[in-house]
């Protein structure tokens, strides 16, 4: 971004938010504004622990008011090589704020030489949301879903799955299994709370989170569940002890044909 100048030379903060907003505050993505027309919206989100860390997927549908504005939204995005974001609500908003949450991240490393904890990547979440208040109230909310491999406490800084869920206020919650947000929370956590369990696998979780999916898609207009016709599938991303991964989307197109042909069947998921 040019037009620093001097300043972000001399700057002693960490955050590349907090520069942005001293020195440009109109290039942030939470410039008011009155919509002509209903901005698209995504839904659904959901993550959960693997046994090798977590896993997060979603839907590829974004609706404005009752039409699908796009089939093909990508609502998960990966964060930084440990960590994943994904996001419900204005998805104009939601995308601006998860590219300068990746700046964000960037600029931390670049100027103290080592990664913002995980805990910390959720706290800076936190504060971004908090700033995004006034649209918020406005109807254009954002809800960020945050997950990733994080120390398990501050006497053991062992690795682990960890998920972090927010409000349009600010207030950042962290979770236990896994969790959902959006339109289509409902359903897929209840297919979450039957379906999960320790030590998945990422094709076992792969499937679970396309069941998840699935439920959601046929209890929510605005969720699409994966579209074997056109060859869209959800997006799927895995972090683990080798970073944060795209499952392929061959493979979960393959992954949603054969649980399209068990439910056809009428059979039981394995």
């Amino acid at each position: 971004m040019s037009g620093f100048g001097p300043a972000f030379l001399t700057s002693t903060s960490t955050s590349f938010f907090d520069l942005v907003s001293s020195l440009r505050p109109e290039a942030l993505p939470a410039t008011p504004g009155t919509p002509q027309s209903l901005p698209p919206e995504g839904t659904t989100v959901l993550a959960f622990r693997t046994a090798d860390g977590v896993l997060m997927a979603g839907d590829r549908r974004a609706t404005a008011g009752h039409h699908i504005a796009s089939r093909r939204i990508e609502k998960v995005h990966r964060a930084d090589a440990t960590s994943v974001i994904g996001i419900a609500g204005t998805a104009g908003l939601a995308l601006e704020l998860i590219r300068l949450f990746q700046v964000e991240l960037e600029h931390y490393e670049k100027i103290e030489g080592t990664p913002l904890s995980l805990e910390g990547r959720a706290n800076r979440l936190a504060a971004m949301l908090r700033s995004n208040l006034g649209l918020a109230l406005q109807g254009l909310a954002v809800v960020p879903l945050f997950a990733g491999l994080g120390a398990r406490s501050a006497r053991d800084p062992s690795p682990v799955g960890r998920i972090f869920s927010f409000d349009v206020t600010g207030g950042k919650y962290e979770e236990v299994d896994h969790h959902a947000i959006g339109s289509g929370a409902g359903p897929a956590r209840s297919a979450l709370k039957r379906l999960w369990h320790e030590g998945l696998d990422t094709e076992t979780g792969v499937r679970i989170a396309l069941e998840a999916l699935t439920d959601a898609a046929d209890d929510d207009a605005a969720t699409g569940g994966p579209d074997i016709v056109r060859g869209i599938a959800p997006l799927i991303r895995a972090v683990g002890p080798d970073g944060e991964q795209r499952v392929p989307e061959d493979e979960v197109l393959a992954a949603a044909s054969a649980l399209a042909d068990v439910q056809m069947r009428g059979e039981a998921t394995p």
